[in-house]
């Protein structure tokens, strides 16, 4: 027969580390709200959020249209604020997270 050799469960540290300040990702969540077109929504994502392209504008603009909502935007808290507020300016119901 043949005995099992105990072997000791080898210290696990955990490593923990916390941000603050701008380096802090966000999203910015668009919310369907039936009271602009697809062109409005299109024309506002292209001129708030960086490297928009319209082609990506229009599949963004049709999932906030049928989901009732879409991410148009992830990156740094700070601009987040900055595009939810130019996309908010321009009527749409916007969130940051």
């Amino acid at each position: 027969m043949t005995t099992l050799q105990i072997v000791p469960i080898p210290a696990t540290e955990e490593e923990v580390q916390t941000g603050t300040g701008d380096a802090l990702g966000g999203r910015v969540i668009v919310y369907n709200c039936d009271c602009h077109t697809y062109q409005q929504v299109i024309a506002l994502l292209c001129r708030a959020v960086p490297q928009m392209t319209p082609g990506r504008a229009f599949e963004l603009a049709y999932r906030i249209d049928h989901t009732g909502l879409a991410e148009v935007y992830s990156g740094a808290h700070e601009t987040c604020e900055q595009i939810a507020a130019i996309l908010a300016d321009g009527g749409l119901r916007v969130a940051v997270q």
